[in-house]
């Protein structure tokens, strides 16, 4: 699940910053998508382990 959230997030962020910010740079447009990638996947991770806490 977070894998493809975190593939989702990339895919979004990229089109953000290409169609709407209009970056024509290639390699800030692939910083910025993907740590947003890693933020989505991090978020993700953090509420799994929340939702796993309150299993026990």
């Amino acid at each position: 699940m977070r894998e493809i959230g975190a593939i989702a997030g990339y895919l979004i962020a990229w089109l953000f910053c290409e169609v709407v910010i209009g970056i024509k740079s290639g390699l800030v447009t692939l910083f910025l998508s993907l740590l947003f990638a890693f933020a989505i996947y991090a978020l993700i991770a953090y509420a799994e382990h929340e939702e796993s806490d309150g299993n026990t």
